[in-house]
C-alpha cells in the first residue's frame, strides 16, 4: 500500500505517513458501512443523540489537543482552531442531537376537496442508506464532523474520506465517534489522495457530499450522472463586500480585513472582492491597510498569532500568480503582495491591492488565499451589477447604518447568503442552510434544507373511503360518465352560476353510472 506524508505547513515538519486506500478497500469500507445502516436505522432518535452528545463531551474534555492538531496539520492559528473548528461544530452537534427529530416529523399535505372523498397525504423521510463524505482542508474537523454528525443522526451509515492534507484531523473524527460509542462500521474513514476520493464517488454509496474546489465538484457531478447518484456539493465563492456611503466605516474596515484574512483567506465565506462608494473609499482603504500591517503572521501554536501558515503548497502558488499577474497589469499593491520570507513554511503576507477591475483574475476566479482587491464604485445599480458579475454565488456582505435599505439591497443580489453588517459568521451556523447557486454549488448543508439533503422522502396516499362509487372515473366509460365528469368539471372551477347549474347534472349521473 502507498502513502503519503502529513507535514505541518508552517514548519515542514513530518507528522506520520497515511495510507492511500485502494479502490477495493474503498469498496470493502462501503460494504461494512452498509450491512452496519440496516441496524443504525433501527437505532431511536435518543439513542443516537446519546452518541453524538457524548461525542460531543470528549471534544470537549480534549479541546486543547484537538485544537493543536488541527493547527499543525492545517497551519491555521490555535484559537481560530477553537473557535472556527470545535466551537462551530459542537453547536451543530447540540443542535442537530435535539431538533433531528422534530424537524424531519410526518408532515400532512391539505387535499382540499379530495378529502371529502377520503383521500389524505403525508410525507415521511427515510435515510439514503450509505453517505460518501468528501471534506476540504479548510475546515479540517469542524466540516466533516459536521457532515457525519447530520447524516448520522438521520439514519445514515457514512464513509468519510478526509483531505489529503489534513488526514490526521480526519482519523481523529474517528476516534473520537468510536469513544463514544459508535459502531467503528458505522461511521467508516477512508484516507488518500484524488484517487481514493473517485473510487469513493464510484464505489456504490447511495448519496455524496462534497466540499472543496469547482474543478473536483465538476468532476464528481460527471461520475455520479453515470448512476444518476444524488449529490450535494459546497463549492467555491468570490463573495463581494459591499460598503454603502452610510456605513460605519471603522467597523466595516475592521470586517474586511478579518472576513478577508481570517484563516489565511482559506474560507469560501472568505471577502474576495471590496467595492466602496468612492466618497469613502480613501478613509475605508486606509484604515484597511493600516489593520492589515498590524496582523502577526507565525506558528499556529502561539496564542498571540493573528495568521497562521497556509495549507498546501499548491494554494499558495495559486495565490502568488494571481498577484502576479495583477501587478504585471497595472494593479497597485498597498501592502503585503509576496511571501514571508522570515518564517520556514506556507506564509504568504496578507495582501491589499487596487487599481483592479473585472477583467482582472484576481477579482473574477476564486483566490482562497489571503488578498483583498479594493475597487469604487458611483451608484447601487452599478455596484449590484459588478458583485452579481460572476460564476459564483455563495454568499454577500452588505454595510450600511440603514438596516432597512440593507435588506431591500440584499433582495438585489445573487447568493445563497446575504449578510448585513457582519463578517464570515453566517457559514458556520448550525441553524441556517448554507450554500448557493451557479458554480458555488449544488444543495445546501446545515439547517433544515441540509438535513432534507440527506433522506429521501416518501409520499404516502390513504384512501379512507374506497369504493366503486367513491371512484367513479375509473373504467366503465359511457356517455353518461362523460357528462358527469364534465359537470363536475363546473361544479370545481366554474363561476357560482356555473356550479349551481350543474349540480342536478352530475348528481342526476353519478346516480346512474356503474364503475367496473
Amino acid at each position: 500500500m502507498s502513502s503519503i506524508q502529513a507535514t505541518n505547513p508552517a514548519t515542514g515538519e513530518n507528522m506520520g505517513e497515511i495510507p492511500v486506500m485502494e479502490e477495493a478497500e474503498v469498496k470493502m469500507a462501503i460494504n461494512r458501512a452498509r450491512v452496519a445502516q440496516e441496524s443504525w436505522a433501527q437505532t431511536s432518535f435518543i439513542q443516537r443523540k446519546k452518541i453524538i452528545l457524548s461525542a460531543r463531551g470528549i471534544i470537549l474534555k480534549n479541546i486543547d489537543s484537538i485544537a493543536e492538531l488541527i493547527s499543525k496539520e492545517n497551519g491555521k492559528p490555535i484559537l481560530e482552531s477553537i473557535s472556527h473548528d470545535i466551537m462551530p461544530v459542537m453547536d451543530l452537534m447540540t443542535y442537530f442531537a435535539t431538533k433531528t427529530e422534530p424537524l424531519l416529523k410526518k408532515e400532512k399535505i391539505c387535499l382540499g376537496k379530495w378529502s371529502f372523498l377520503g383521500h389524505k397525504s403525508h410525507i415521511e423521510y427515510y435515510p439514503y442508506g450509505v453517505v460518501g463524505v468528501i471534506s476540504p482542508w479548510n475546515f479540517p474537523f469542524s466540516i466533516p464532523l459536521g457532515e457525519v454528525v447530520m447524516a448520522l443522526m438521520v439514519g445514515n451509515a457514512v464513509v468519510l474520506k478526509p483531505s489529503e492534507f489534513t488526514s490526521l484531523v480526519g482519523l481523529k473524527i474517528g476516534e473520537i465517534m468510536g469513544q463514544a460509542g459508535l459502531s467503528r462500521d458505522v461511521l467508516q474513514i477512508v484516507t488518500g489522495d484524488g484517487g481514493t476520493g473517485a473510487a469513493l464517488v464510484k464505489g456504490g454509496v447511495d448519496k455524496i457530499v462534497f466540499t472543496g474546489s469547482v474543478s473536483t465538484g465538476k468532476r464528481i457531478m460527471a461520475a455520479a450522472s453515470e448512476k444518476l447518484l444524488p449529490i450535494t456539493l459546497e463549492l467555491g465563492g468570490k463573495d463581494p463586500f459591499i460598503v454603502l456611503p452610510d456605513a460605519d466605516v471603522d467597523l466595516a474596515s475592521s470586517a474586511a480585513v478579518w472576513g478577508a484574512f481570517c484563516n489565511s483567506g482559506q474560507v469560501c465565506a472568505s471577502v474576495e472582492r471590496v467595492y466602496v462608494h468612492q466618497s469613502i473609499a480613501d478613509k475605508f482603504t486606509n484604515l484597511v491597510v493600516e489593520k492589515t500591517n498590524k496582523l502577526r503572521l507565525g506558528f499556529g501554536l502561539r496564542g498571540d498569532v493573528d495568521m497562521g501558515s497556509m495549507t498546501a503548497e499548491m494554494q499558495i502558488k495559486k495565490v502568488e500568480a494571481q498577484v502576479e499577474d495583477a501587478k504585471k497589469r497595472g494593479a497597485t499593491v498597498l501592502t503585503g503582495g509576496e511571501r514571508n520570507a522570515d518564517l520556514p513554511g506556507n506564509f504568504y503576507k496578507p495582501t491589499v491591492l487596487t487599481h483592479v477591475d473585472h477583467s482582472f483574475s484576481v477579482v473574477e476566479d476564486e483566490t482562497f488565499g489571503p488578498v483583498l482587491p479594493i475597487m469604487t464604485y458611483k451608484t447601487e445599480d452599478e455596484v449590484v451589477e459588478l458583485a452579481n458579475d460572476s460564476d459564483y454565488a455563495l454568499n454577500a456582505y452588505i454595510w450600511t447604518k440603514n438596516l432597512k435599505k440593507g435588506e431591500a439591497f440584499a433582495s438585489r443580489i445573487v447568493a445563497g447568503t446575504v449578510n448585513i453588517n457582519d463578517s464570515v459568521f453566517s457559514n458556520a451556523l448550525a441553524q441556517t442552510p448554507w450554500g448557493g447557486p451557479k458554480e458555488s454549488g449544488v444543495g445546501r448543508t446545515h439547517g433544515t434544507l441540509g438535513l432534507l439533503d440527506l433522506v429521501q422522502m416518501r409520499h404516502v396516499h390513504t384512501n379512507k373511503m374506497s369504493s366503486k362509487k367513491n371512484n367513479f372515473w375509473w373504467f366503465g366509460y359511457s356517455e353518461q360518465k362523460l357528462q358527469m365528469m364534465k359537470a363536475l368539471c363546473f361544479i370545481l372551477f366554474g363561476t357560482f352560476f356555473q356550479k349551481m347549474g350543474n349540480l342536478f347534472k352530475f348528481l342526476f349521473y353519478f346516480f346512474k353510472v356503474k364503475t367496473l
